[in-house]
């Protein structure tokens, strides 16, 4: 029998508050305002703004059948369709009459009506399996004002009493408007939010991880491990690891408390210290430079993928770069244009060429391994006491993560979110987040509770105009996390502690299979 065909066969566990689905209620825990902008945000969600926390509770069992439609919005993220068979499992313990609908290619296939009904016999080779290609996804942002009214005519064609969007931050502000915009117009479709992003961006006090973080940094661990391994076998190369996470550098965080690279880079950090970008150099080559000195001609070196934007020089220069759209006869100010002449002649041309339809940079395209790859050999080629060779490799790990079968954590945790949002709509409520708390405990104790989306929003400049948005969670050097990397990250260095954590585990002891990421366990420890 197959990996595939085990997985499909596992069964998630239940937090012991969702069990009896039909049983359970909510009740208000503690108010709620906004994260900032807060007389914007309420006026711009009269009716959503200020609700409360709620916390699962048990009442007397409601049983009704429900009509309950589901969209995938975004990028993909692991455990994504055991949301949807948490979320169908729940419906059929209400009452088997019920019925779940899933949009097609994300949120465009609510506002073109295409959708697909979910039936068991459907869902089942998607259980506990990776990917978004049960109903596809899509980044298409629900704003205007004829996307929101196809929106509310599709879901009264389909008399849903409720709407699960499964996303990120963008995709639950897309959540929170049609919330709204339902309530304006006294159309009684409930819709819920689900965190989703590998990014590990999307979280609050009560929204301790979003899903797919825990299965993505397990997966680019084992590879960074794997890389930790040849870089201490050859003895040779320097591996220059990029990794993905947007702008937040959780995911470099985590893998750097999992695999123990000699060196990693946060963002939030760098923002912090002011550090220019010819000091990051610096910081790379005196690492170069005294492993050299211990005999090691070899390291690892990660970097998130956001870095660029945290660099206030390099920030200064883009800003720069988008508004005079980069006319070669432009004159830069002498600061942006010292920070330009510092690029390899390829970054300049790729920041002439690769622009958005907005005709700004795209950063996700930014090499950064390779600039700061170039940049370093440059300063070792000047470096009087450096005799090394400096063998160079880059790597980007990113689409490797976002469809891996998802861990025992994914699993559980995605399960539990689906149910979540079924008692939710069979309750009556809308404007809300799915959460689970206490995901560093066994998931028997996993307390589920609703979490307002605007409670989590503020006013971001999007395309020249403040809109309101969920606010993305940066890296807090303040909290455990990275006060532990702090500590430890020295010895690292010049040390080799690199950890090979191997792949996943889905079978065997509870403490190989049913670990959470290091970042939950010191955030509650």
């Amino acid at each position: 029998m197959s990996l595939l065909d085990l997985r499909r066969k596992y069964v998630p566990a239940v937090p012991k508050c969702l069990v009896d689905i039909a049983s359970v209620s909510f009740t208000p825990l503690k108010e709620t305002t906004s994260l900032g902008d807060l007389d914007a945000i309420k006026a711009q969600f009269p009716r959503t703004f200020g609700r409360p926390i709620l916390a699962a509770a048990l009442e007397p069992a409601l049983k009704r059948p429900l009509k309950i439609g589901v969209v995938f919005s975004g990028g993909q993220a692991p455990g994504g369709h055991n949301v949807i068979t948490g979320l169908y499992d729940a419906l059929m313990e209400i009452d088997k009459a019920s019925t779940l609908f899933g949009f097609l290619g994300g949120p465009s296939g609510i506002v073109d009506g295409k959708y697909l009904p979910l039936t068991g016999e459907r869902l089942a080779p998607f259980r506990n399996c990776g990917g978004f290609d049960l109903i596809g996804s899509g980044r298409t942002k629900l704003e205007t004002k004829a996307q929101l009214e196809k929106t509310q005519a599709v879901t009264k064609q389909l008399s849903l009493d409720g709407l699960v969007i499964i996303g990120g931050d963008d995709s639950n502000t897309n959540a929170a408007v049609l919330a709204e915009y339902f309530l304006e117009n006294k159309h009684p479709t409930c819709v819920i939010g689900i965190p989703k992003t590998i990014d590990g961006d999307l979280k609050s006090q009560e929204i301790e991880t979003s899903f797919g973080f825990d299965t993505a940094c397990k997966t680019y661990s084992e590879m960074i491990g794997n890389i930790c391994r040849d870089a201490l076998s050859a003895k040779k190369y320097y591996h220059f690891i990029k990794l993905m996470g947007r702008a937040a550098s959780h995911i470099a965080l985590e893998c750097a408390l999992q695999s123990h690279p000699n060196l990693t880079l946060i963002s939030e950090e760098i923002a912090q210290k002011n550090y220019t970008l010819e000091e990051i150099v610096g910081i790379i080559a005196d690492l170069v430079v005294n492993r050299f000195k211990k005999g090691k001609n070899y390291g690892v070196i990660v970097i998130p993928e956001g870095l660029i934007e945290f660099i206030p020089e390099l920030k200064a220069l883009i800003d720069a770069l988008n508004q005079s759209k980069l006319k070669e006869d432009e004159a830069l100010s002498a600061d942006v244009k010292r920070v330009w002449d510092m690029l390899p002649k390829s970054l300049q041309q790729q920041l002439r060429m690769d622009r958005d339809p907005h005709g700004n940079i795209q950063l996700s395209h930014v090499k950064t391994e390779t600039l700061l790859l170039e940049l370093t050999e440059k300063k070792l080629a000047n470096c009087f006491d450096y005799k090394g060779k400096f063998a160079p490799v880059c790597h980007f790990f990113g689409y490797e993560g976002r469809c891996a079968y998802p861990s025992h954590f994914d699993a559980n945790y995605c399960y539990g979110l689906g149910r979540n949002a079924a008692a939710l709509i069979a309750r009556g409520l809308t404007g809300y987040i799915s959460a689970l708390k206490g995901l560093s405990k066994p998931v028997l104790e996993w307390e589920a509770m609703a979490v307002p989306i605007t409670s989590l929003m503020h006013l971001e400049e999007r395309k020249g105009t403040l809109k309101p948005v969920i606010r993305k969670a940066l890296v807090d050097l303040h909290q455990a996390p990275f006060q532990y990397f702090a500590k430890n990250r020295a010895k690292w260095q010049i040390e080799d502690h690199y950890q090979y954590v191997g792949p996943i585990q889905y079978f065997g002891q509870p403490q190989l299979v049913e670990t959470t990421t290091l970042t939950l366990s010191l955030e509650n420890a």
